[in-house]
């Protein structure tokens, strides 16, 4: 099988709620062999966490798209947002789309939220990178997407277990609404409300 480029290395699936997708992945992007234990926790603690369906989301370092793309998928009323800073992330997440028929999401190259157009969003999730420093997570992974949640919004994220010496205390700092809601094989999932 040949991929989209010359990057290309293969392609996984996974199946959520009795759908199958599809995912090409390519040389050096996170998730490179599967889909990780940390975005099928998130995705499966997210699902159980109810409320109304969101209406505008944001898959933060969105890699080649998989929790984008379910969300996407999941929530066909919404307007879905992926963002990575590596382009070649952006062209896989943007086949990726494609590859899956999600025609609510779009995807841009941006390091953080730098060219992601003023907006607020109901649901941001992400699996936050573990070797990019504690201030670059606390800064642009945690701080910034709080400040793009509508009222009454929240942001879901996974870090792998080696980052629990980091996040709480960042929520103790800043005052946030922050609240470990499910560890499993290496990883937390986070719920990050909108406290205005």
């Amino acid at each position: 099988m040949s991929g989209p480029d010359s990057y290309f290395k293969k392609r996984i699936s996974y199946l959520w709620k009795g759908h199958p997708f599809a995912f090409d992945i390519g040389h050096t992007i996170f998730s490179s062999f599967e889909v990780d234990t940390g975005s099928d926790l998130l995705l499966r603690t997210l699902a159980l966490s109810g409320g109304p369906p969101p209406q505008r989301i944001l898959d933060l370092g969105c890699g080649c798209g998989i929790l984008g793309i379910v969300l996407a998928w999941q929530f066909p009323d919404a307007q879905v947002t992926l963002v990575d800073r590596d382009l070649l992330a952006v062209r896989y997440a943007r086949h990726n789309c494609a590859v899956n028929a999600i025609e609510n999401a779009r995807v841009i190259g941006s390091v953080g939220f730098e060219e992601v157009l003023p907006a607020s969003y109901d649901l941001i999730v992400s699996n936050i990178p573990a070797k990019i420093g504690d201030r670059a997570i606390e800064e642009a992974f945690i701080l910034a997407p709080a400040q793009r949640l509508r009222a009454g919004g929240a942001y879901w994220f996974v870090v792998v277990s080696g980052l629990n010496h980091l996040i709480p205390g960042v929520g103790t700092r800043h005052q946030l609404h922050l609240k470990a809601v499910k560890k499993r094989s290496g990883h937390t999932v986070y719920r990050l409300l909108d406290t205005l």
